[in-house]
């Protein structure tokens, strides 16, 4: 029997939902605007992107747009009965390592983890109480974005920091967990030499990170602690010498004014002044628009050598995530930066989006491949509900 799984991605003003019958997505849902003055939307479309619904809902918060949600389902949705739940829930500290079941222990340990993923964590655990409430026998599997990279080193996880710290959960995590799985699970059907290789993966949306996977296991990553480290992204400033961040609260500025600069403030959107969003940059005739998408791809070029190093070499670079997979200007210079490599893309292939794009003379497999996380946590969720 195929399951049905509901798999809900819950960020601070919207709620991604996607229905699966066993690996196929059904219908897809997004509903925004929660938690804000606007009244709240939704977005509902099948697989082919036929539109089912699409307007305002009666919700003020994610509570009253779940129950909306779960109510909408159970009129139109037809034989659709969910078997399950699956959530993504951003981290999953050290003992969190796997998917599981929901439990009232995981409920606890998630809640504890809060403090390292403050702008996640609570989003994340949200509808897993309402769900526990509203429907308490419906199977419930948390899949945690830092599970993935369990597999790293010691070495690549620690900070030179004195080791008390690391006794209180002070390590390099890494996040982005279920993108990465999602490429690493894909990628053998697609490009059996970049699965079985040494391969850098760059996840560039609003949030940003690169993966350096080996026969598709995790070796490093550049997020680490929290999803402030590595490249700049949208809005969050990414690697800064942390002398500067003592500076200014030397200065006076307090706790919550310099997490607001860190994580809303910076990045694409701080360097430009324009926006955080590529497509805007890209469009932009500003030159500091410019110089932010060249700063992005000059970041990303160096990590790229970077991972490279932990890798000890270097078969296949993927681009992924909303701008990896549609913004080809970012894709040219990022791989003419890397031209040392003996990288060569074909302009033609990344102007068309191609999934290769790697000319025959080069030495790096050059691919675009989509990232699904929904499907990841959709075969998670299946795999752990009990066999009928």
């Amino acid at each position: 029997m195929c399951k049905r799984i509901v798999v809900i991605n819950a960020g601070s003003a919207t709620l991604k939902v996607s229905l699966f019958q066993g690996e196929q997505k059904v219908l897809g849902i997004l509903i925004d605007r929660l938690e804000s003055n606007a009244e709240p939307h939704a977005r509902i479309r099948d697989a082919r992107g036929k539109p089912h619904f699409e307007g305002p809902i009666p919700a003020r918060n994610r509570d009253q747009a779940l129950a909306w949600l779960f109510q909408w389902i159970e009129q139109a949705g037809g034989d659709f009965r969910p078997d399950a739940i699956g959530h993504r829930i951003v981290h999953g500290g050290d003992t969190l390592t796997e998917p599981m079941r929901v439990t009232t222990e995981v409920m606890r340990q998630i809640e504890a983890l809060i403090p390292l993923a403050p702008l996640h964590q609570p989003h994340n655990l949200a509808p897993i109480r309402f769900l526990v409430q509203r429907f308490p026998d419906l199977p419930q599997v948390a899949c945690f974005d830092t599970s993935f990279h369990a597999s790293q080193p010691r070495l690549e996880r620690l900070f030179p920091l004195p080791r008390d710290y690391e006794q209180i959960g002070i390590r390099r995590y890494g996040f982005h967990g279920l993108s990465y799985e999602s490429i690493a699970s894909r990628l053998p059907g697609i490009d059996a030499t970049a699965a079985a290789g040494r391969t850098v993966v760059c996840h560039l949306g609003n949030g940003a990170s690169l993966c350096a996977l080996r026969k598709g296991r995790s070796v490093a990553t550049t997020m680490s602690f929290t999803t402030l480290d590595g490249i700049p992204m949208a809005t969050r400033c990414g690697a800064i010498d942390p002398g500067l961040l003592l500076y200014l609260l030397d200065q006076g500025m307090n706790v919550a004014t310099l997490s607001d600069l860190l994580y809303k403030k910076s990045g694409l959107l701080g360097i430009s002044g324009v926006s955080g969003d590529m497509r805007d940059l890209l469009a932009s005739s500003k030159p500091e628009a410019a110089e932010a998408v060249e700063y992005f791809c000059y970041r990303i070029a160096r990590e790229v050598g970077s991972l490279t190093t932990a890798l000890g070499g270097l078969d296949a670079l993927v681009f992924t995530g909303g701008i990896g997979e549609h913004a080809a200007p970012v894709r040219a210079q990022v791989c003419e930066r890397l031209r040392w490599l003996g990288l060569e893309i074909a302009a033609e292939a990344n102007a068309n989006h191609g999934t290769f794009l790697h000319t025959e003379r080069s030495q790096v497999r050059v691919l675009v491949i989509p990232t699904d996380e929904e499907w990841v946590i959709a075969r998670h969720t299946a795999r752990l509900l009990p066999s009928q």
